[in-house]
């Protein structure tokens, strides 16, 4: 089906941010990022280290940790430090939280290190991929799912122009579904 294609791009470059794969040289931050009480507050938790650990022996190393279209590093873009990590994916059909029948909407997410927050990169990394997927694909509905509790999450959604139109218990938290057209994106 031409709707369930993915983003190609592999790299996309802004002002402040380098979207990019990920190297075996981000594996200290992508273990920081992942065992962050902070960034993990509305989504289960920190992961325990030595589990991030054995996640990415088993993949085969950090530098496959973005192996999948639509996922990308955030990178400082003057220092190539990673930031954050970014996925324009396809959410589960078998996962609650769809606007259309048969599910496989595109999803937004991302993590961000705490040390960024509020400067923007956020929007500035998913303003950049959005652009570049609608350049791309098909118009299709955007998802993004998050904590209802998590209001520097939701307010980044209305930011970027997206809507709540539901919520849902997953988790055993109430989550928040916005959504937005991936065309109300085209630069």
């Amino acid at each position: 089906m031409n709707q369930l294609r993915m983003l190609s791009a592999v790299r996309i470059a802004t002002d402040r941010v380098l979207l990019r794969k990920a190297r075996d040289t981000d594996r200290e931050w992508l273990i920081e990022l992942r065992t962050d009480p902070e960034v993990g507050a509305y989504i289960g938790g920190p992961l325990p280290r030595k589990g991030v650990e054995q996640y990415l022996e088993r993949i085969g190393g950090a530098a496959n940790a973005t192996i999948t279209p639509g996922t990308f590093i955030i990178a400082d873009k003057a220092t190539d430090a990673l930031i954050g990590i970014f996925e324009l994916k396809r959410r589960p059909a078998d996962w609650p939280g769809h606007v259309i029948e048969d599910g496989e909407e595109l999803e937004l997410g991302y993590l961000m290190r705490p040390d960024t927050w509020g400067a923007g990169l956020a929007f500035e990394a998913a303003t950049a991929v959005l652009r570049a997927a609608a350049d791309e694909l098909p118009d299709q509905p955007v998802l993004i799912a998050t904590q209802t509790a998590n209001q520097r999450s939701l307010r980044l959604a209305a930011r970027l122009g997206f809507r709540p139109v539901s919520t849902f218990e997953w988790f055993d938290a109430e989550q928040t579904l916005c959504l937005a057209s991936l065309h109300s994106f085209k630069a």
